[in-house]
């Protein structure tokens, strides 16, 4: 069983009994804890003014398609025959060494935190495996090893897979996906004020269970183009910032 368990006050997240499936988790939390009935989520249409803003910071995670980003992946992919990724046999290591580097004006966030106008922002790239991409771990153990590196306090947590339950269902598969040991964690744990993904284009859109806002902004469509409109929100400034 996934409980909050105390421990000197704190809450540690367990594996969960439905972790290796979500579509399950879902059915049985959905009937025996309502964790996911949403209250009302008034959406506004955005005029030009709002989609053109300046944007003065801009934080970045990775997902499942920033290969390079993924030094363990790239290790074993250069030693692997490039089946798979063959346009990565053109590449020398040195080409994505420091591949971070490439982004100008902006923060990247791989499991850790920045605090941006007292908001403390967290971002990490991690997913469940699926057909062996970039940032890909095992449901259970492997993810919430990760999910645990999510210090307490944070305001917005960014990552780019879906918590289980919040637009993450597939409809083409008729299944959930999201990860199950990822909701406990922020609606056990950490509950942060807003948490933002992508992964799952057919979920883009926001849900809230009442406290956590969540928001999947992925920015393409099922079919993989980029026309979904940015998705822009308020949250109150922290207290002394």
């Amino acid at each position: 069983m996934a409980h909050g368990i105390p421990s000197q006050g704190k809450v540690t997240i367990t594996v969960d009994e439905y972790s290796s499936n979500p579509t399950q988790a879902f059915t049985h939390y959905n009937i025996n804890q309502s964790r996911f009935q949403p209250p009302h989520v008034h959406m506004v249409e955005l005029d030009e003014a709002q989609r053109n803003l300046p944007y003065e910071y801009k934080i970045v995670i990775a997902g499942n398609h920033e290969l390079t980003f993924d030094k363990e992946f790239m290790a074993d992919l250069v030693k692997q025959d490039y089946y798979r990724f063959p346009s990565v046999s053109k590449l020398k290591p040195e080409d994505f060494d420091n591949v971070q580097s490439l982004l100008t004006n902006s923060i990247y966030l791989q499991d850790s935190e920045v605090t941006v106008k007292g908001f403390r922002i967290y971002g990490a790239p991690w997913t469940p495996w699926f057909n062996g991409w970039g940032f890909n771990l095992p449901r259970g153990q492997s993810l919430l090893d990760k999910w645990n590196l999510i210090p307490e306090g944070i305001d917005i947590l960014m990552t780019h897979g879906p918590p289980l339950g919040f637009r993450d269902w597939v409809p083409k598969e008729l299944q959930r996906v999201g990860c199950v040991e990822l909701l406990n964690t922020v609606q056990r744990r950490v509950r942060p004020k807003l948490h933002v993904f992508g992964g799952i284009h057919e979920g883009y859109g926001i849900m809230t269970d009442g406290y956590t806002t969540y928001i999947n902004a992925s920015t393409c469509t099922v079919s993989f183009q980029p026309t979904n409109p940015p998705i822009i929100f308020d949250l109150p400034n922290p207290q002394g910032s």
